[in-house]
């Protein structure tokens, strides 16, 4: 029997590869290399099993993330979280895939994804946002806007045949991730501070 990491990560390498729909619980069965009925007797149904997936994929990358410090400039702190957040898409590109594409299908899966693993990365977000809107460093940003010039991005950093092509050495080192990461982030933070509100809606 594969022990708990093993089945989790050969679990979120088949949803990446098939999608949750294509994922029977047969073919979950061979890539893990257990008996048939193994999801349901130690997790109840595929749907659970997809759910601890995702928090074994997910959990320690919210958790990583840096917390609030009176110290750190906001725009910097923004800064942080983001490349925190692209830092972690490089780490673990399988999970890039499963959120592209449950990101287009309106189901109980998004709705857990987005409760359990984007509100809190966005509520980390959230009070260095407020401050720099009050001050008048950033204009007001209409939240799903805000999500969508923070989260295109992150395909820099797992879109590896593409990054080759555009120039990107293979393989990239760590460092070399690190300072990508680092310059998405601070070329979208620059963006959002920039003067000029944006019209209303």
């Amino acid at each position: 029997m594969p022990g708990r990491e093993s089945i989790l990560q050969r679990g979120l390498e088949a949803f990446a590869e098939l999608g949750y729909d294509r994922a029977s619980a047969r073919e979950l069965a061979r890539r893990l290399g257990v008996s048939h009925n193994f999801i349901n007797d130690r997790y109840g149904s595929k749907a659970a099993f997809w759910r601890a997936v995702m928090d074994h994929a997910l959990g320690p990358r919210t958790v990583g993330l840096p917390q609030e410090d009176a110290e750190v400039d906001d725009a910097d702190r923004l800064r942080q979280i983001i490349a925190g957040f692209y830092r972690a898409a490089a780490d673990t590109p399988l999970i890039g895939r499963i959120l592209v594409d449950e990101s287009s299908r309106d189901t109980e899966r998004l709705d857990y994804l987005y409760e359990r693993h984007i509100v809190p990365t966005l509520q980390l977000m959230a009070p260095s946002i407020e401050r720099l809107v009050a001050s008048g460093r950033m204009a007001p940003v209409p939240m799903d806007v805000l999500f969508f010039a923070v989260v295109p991005p992150v395909a820099g950093m797992v879109d590896g045949p593409l990054a080759r092509r555009l120039g990107r050495p293979e393989p990239a080192s760590s460092q070399q991730l690190t300072g990508t990461a680092e310059a998405l982030a601070t070329l979208v933070v620059n963006g959002l501070l920039a003067t000029g509100a944006p019209r209303s809606r």
